[in-house]
């Protein structure tokens, strides 16, 4: 389904349309959701409330296994998120700095997501955040987290951020304006490794996985896509003592995909010990 210029909300303020339902995900609304509650039921959720996930963003059909078992980390603690910051690369627009969108909710076959007000208004006290719908209008890197979220946290709000060119001090900052608020998760849309043959790509995806739980923040894009927002959570990590767990590394040749070119998908959760 191509994105709509604009779509209004029941109140008349604008809605941001789904970008990749029909190609990324279904487009029917029960299709959907049946695809979703499947992942979701094959995961094994276990260990305490996460205060932040990292997650792949590969169409469901590839990569949505591997998200799954992240988003399962929800379920027992929903009751403890009143808001989800969503943080993923940008792949259709060049962007300096980090983009939040002007819109009052997202749109999915699922429903409404209403974008957080108060967190948007805290990032936006940043430089480095800047008010941009182009960065949003077809990204697919954050519309594809919406339907899992939608599941299994049922009404609460999002800040999608779409991250640009920009460090991982910056990204860090910008993470803790929000992350103090409370009952924020930390959501970080990312793949690892693209396009090896498997052999190669589980050697480098494993060593990116190492560094992750070292809490090393000096990611390229070759590691992964979403290096600015993974990195910056890492640099938040250090700071807060919050401790990575590994829940999945698989890749594109495990799921549905030919296993000479693969990308690959990891879950992680990061815990608040203290």
């Amino acid at each position: 389904m191509a994105a709509d210029p604009m779509m209004r909300g029941s109140d008349g303020r604008a809605v941001r349309p789904p970008a990749v339902a029909g190609s990324f995900y279904p487009a029917d609304p029960a299709e959907l959701r049946a695809v979703v509650m499947g992942d979701l039921a094959a995961a094994r959720p276990g260990g305490p409330l996460p205060r932040a996930l990292v997650v792949p963003h590969a169409g469901l059909r590839y990569s949505g296994p591997v998200a799954a078992r992240a988003y399962a980390q929800l379920v027992a603690g929903a009751a403890g998120i009143d808001r989800v910051v969503l943080i993923g690369p940008g792949h259709r627009v060049a962007l300096a700095g980090l983009a939040v969108p002007s819109v009052a909710a997202f749109a999915t076959p699922l429903g409404i997501v209403v974008v957080d007000e108060e967190a948007r208004a805290a990032a936006l006290q940043d430089q480095a955040v800047a008010t941009d719908d182009a960065a949003h209008r077809l990204e697919h890197s954050l519309e594809v987290q919406l339907p899992f979220l939608q599941v299994v946290l049922p009404g609460v709000p999002v800040l999608p951020l779409v991250a640009g060119a920009v460090d991982a001090a910056t990204v860090a900052r910008v993470l803790d304006r929000v992350w103090v608020l409370a009952g924020t998760l930390l959501v970080v849309s990312t793949d690892l490794s693209h396009f090896h043959d498997d052999a190669a790509a589980r050697v480098h995806d494993a060593a990116t996985v190492r560094r992750i739980l070292a809490l090393d923040p000096g990611l390229d894009g070759e590691d992964a896509c979403g290096c600015a927002g993974l990195n910056g959570l890492l640099l938040l990590a250090r700071r807060r003592g919050l401790v990575p767990r590994l829940l999945d590394l698989r890749n594109s040749g495990d799921t549905a995909g030919d296993r000479s070119r693969v990308v690959g998908y990891g879950a992680f959760a990061f815990d608040d010990v203290r």
